[in-house]
């Protein structure tokens, strides 16, 4: 068999389910981690004690909701274990082959900056099994998002498959790495408590989880930062306080307040536990999805999603293409992988629009990861990134962000040509774009598709004139948005009227025939160029 040297260990819970737990079931925690040569149990608390209750599953608030778990024992060659008092039946699996060496090899031990928090050693191993029991532990606490046939796989000549994970509690991937971190913390510093100073979606994640775990949360915020922003987080139930003017004031501040008095100083990081709990996300899609030739995750600096579900596609199909993508903007990765070490001093963007498809490499593991077992990175515009999350809006009714919609941008500038007739699966890991980012991103896309066009042109102030001209834009089906009249400040001969137009579109056939019709009946038209 395809796969490497490791024990897979897994429990199915005979007449238990992980969704109807309780109390009693602490005792009977099914993850164990390897430590050299020592089996240790985790201490963290059971998740499904804070999700679950008698009725039924509690999600998001609501009870006798179930959704659908995980089922990471359909996957293909993973070892079962009945464990139940007295009832106990065991069966262990050694298989053997070269993908384990692919993922040994590629977490080598690199030191860590000084200046990061890291919550376990950089040279523990990324094993598969780590992940079977993340997706195991966290699925009473994430979402099982679906990973549907897309109607743009006709458009694009191959068929799509998205992963949805926007349609998480906060509208982001990184849950499942941030509840799998949260539950792996001894119960002491459970106990205590985190702090954060991070305007992020791991921030809103914490906080939103921390408070289902009972576990008090903090966020310093800039006092910079957008009121909606910290409505949300304190909504999530955090402890939101304003400090600083900047960025690195508030963290300033945060870690002073985690010495004083015991938190735990959170920042995103590439634990081996946050990787694991990431690469959750490619579990599912090989679950989701049979047959699969490739998979598209965003990538960046922060490139954990595309390091921790690579190590679980490669482990189960080799053959399975991974593709990260990046913005030509920032290409952070690219430029980390040709260095071989993390690059410091990228410049980076520090507008929201971006999010943490502009952030600095913030690791060597995921860096090494994605060394070893990525198959090719790209590089998109931003004019890119636009169109696709107009795609996403138009066809999938999906309303994301930069950083959700970066892999579909990757189809959208025609960069995997090689991806035509197979089936492929993009991540869309994020759905939190602003709203007063909204409107712009969708004028500025629908500009750049060519479906937004704006001429000027100088009318004898007449009757009769612009009437004409409404006439013409009626005929040729276009949809008028906007139209201003210029009197005062008209460089041309008197009695003249400068008029604006603004339209809309169907496609670039469209606004060529326009463009002739007006041509053909105002020579002196002008067309503004995008």
């Amino acid at each position: 068999m395809n796969f490497a040297a490791q024990f897979l260990y897994f429990r199915v819970l005979k007449n238990r389910s992980p969704r109807h737990c309780s109390r009693e079931d602490e005792d009977y925690d099914p993850f164990w981690q390897r430590d050299d040569n020592k089996i240790k149990r985790q201490d963290a608390p059971a998740l499904c004690d804070l999700h679950c209750c008698k009725d039924g599953l509690i999600r998001n608030g609501l009870i006798g909701q179930k959704p659908p778990s995980i089922n990471p024992e359909r996957l293909k060659d993973f070892g079962e274990e009945d464990y139940l008092n007295g009832d106990v039946k065991t069966w262990e699996m050694k298989i053997v082959s070269r993908n384990e060496e692919l993922i040994r090899d590629a977490h080598s031990c690199i030191p860590q900056s000084s200046s990061r928090t890291s919550l376990s050693s950089c040279n523990k191993l990324l094993r598969f099994e780590d992940i079977s029991a993340a997706a195991f532990k966290i699925q009473c606490g994430v979402q099982k998002t679906p990973c549907m046939y897309s109607r743009l796989s006709k458009q694009y000549g191959m068929d799509i498959y998205l992963k949805k994970e926007f349609l998480q509690y906060t509208g982001s991937v990184k849950e499942r790495g941030v509840l799998y971190l949260l539950t792996s913390l001894p119960q002491e510093q459970q106990r205590k408590g985190v702090i954060m100073a991070l305007d992020s979606n791991f921030s809103m994640a914490v906080a939103y989880h921390a408070s289902e775990l009972r576990i008090p949360v903090f966020v310093i915020m800039s006092t910079s930062t957008s009121p909606a922003r910290v409505k949300m987080c304190r909504e999530y139930g955090a402890t939101v306080i304003s400090y600083g003017a900047t960025a690195k004031d508030s963290q300033m501040h945060a870690r002073r307040l985690a010495q004083e008095n015991g938190y735990l100083y959170l920042e995103e990081e590439d634990s081996p536990v946050y990787l694991s709990g990431l690469g959750t996300v490619g579990l599912e899609v090989y679950e989701q999805v049979p047959k699969l030739d490739a998979v598209i995750f965003p990538a960046g600096g922060h490139c954990g999603l595309l390091a921790g579900s690579a190590a679980a596609l490669k482990h189960l199909n080799p053959n399975i293409s991974v593709i990260g993508v990046e913005s030509e903007s920032f290409p952070v990765l690219q430029q980390s992988l040709k260095a071989g070490h993390p690059v410091e001093d990228q410049a980076c963007s520090n507008h929201h629009f971006y999010g943490d498809v502009s952030g600095l490499c913030f690791g060597s593991n995921s860096l090494q990861l994605t060394g070893k077992l990525v198959d090719k990175v790209v590089a998109v515009r931003e004019e890119d990134i636009l169109i696709s999350m107009l795609r996403l809006l138009e066809y999938e009714r999906a309303m994301v962000d930069a950083e959700g919609s970066i892999g579909l941008a990757a189809l959208v500038a025609g960069k995997l040509p090689e991806l035509k007739g197979k089936r492929v699966a993009i991540v869309i890991c994020s759905g939190n774009l602003e709203l007063h980012l909204l409107q712009q991103c969708i004028a500025r896309a629908l500009t750049l598709d060519n479906r937004l066009c704006r001429f000027s042109l100088v009318l004898s102030d007449s009757p009769g004139d612009i009437s004409k001209l409404l006439e013409i834009l009626a005929r040729e089906e276009t949809r008028v948005l906007d139209f201003k009249q210029e009197r005062m400040f008209v460089t041309s001969e008197f009695f003249t009227v400068e008029v604006t137009c603004t339209v809309e579109t169907r496609d670039k056939i469209h606004t060529a025939q326009l463009r002739n019709a007006l041509l053909e009946r105002y020579p002196t038209a002008t067309w503004m160029e995008r």
